[in-house]
C-alpha cells in the first residue's frame, strides 16, 4: 500500500467512525485516528488502515462510555496528554481483544 492509498483508507476509517459515533465531535474523531495512525510505524503498512480503525474504534467507544466528549482517552488521561498527541511509552489500544 503506498502514502495516497493508505490516507485515502485513513479518510474512510474516520468517516466511518464518525457516522458510528455521531455524538462525538469530528476533531475528536480524527484526532482519535491521528493518534491511533502515529503509533504504527513499521514497514509493512497493508494493514495500518485496518488496525488504525480498531484502535480509534476502542478510543472513541471509551470516550461515549464515560460520557467524555473532550478527546481524553485511556492514553492521555494516565499521561495527561492531549488527543492529537500521543503519551510517550502509552499502550496503545488496539492491543485489547474485541468483544
Amino acid at each position: 500500500m503506498d502514502r495516497t492509498d493508505e490516507l485515502k483508507a485513513l479518510a474512510d476509517v474516520q468517516a466511518r467512525l464518525q457516522e458510528r459515533f455521531p455524538e462525538l465531535d469530528s476533531e475528536v474523531v480524527e484526532a482519535a485516528v491521528r493518534l491511533s495512525h502515529s503509533r504504527l510505524t513499521g514497514r509493512v503498512r497493508d494493514f495500518v488502515p485496518v488496525l488504525v480503525e480498531h484502535a480509534a474504534r476502542d478510543r472513541l467507544a471509551f470516550a461515549v462510555r464515560d460520557g467524555d466528549t473532550t478527546g481524553d482517552t485511556p492514553d492521555e488521561v494516565h499521561s495527561g496528554g492531549t488527543a492529537a498527541t500521543p503519551s510517550p511509552g502509552g499502550t496503545g489500544s488496539h492491543d485489547r481483544s474485541q468483544g
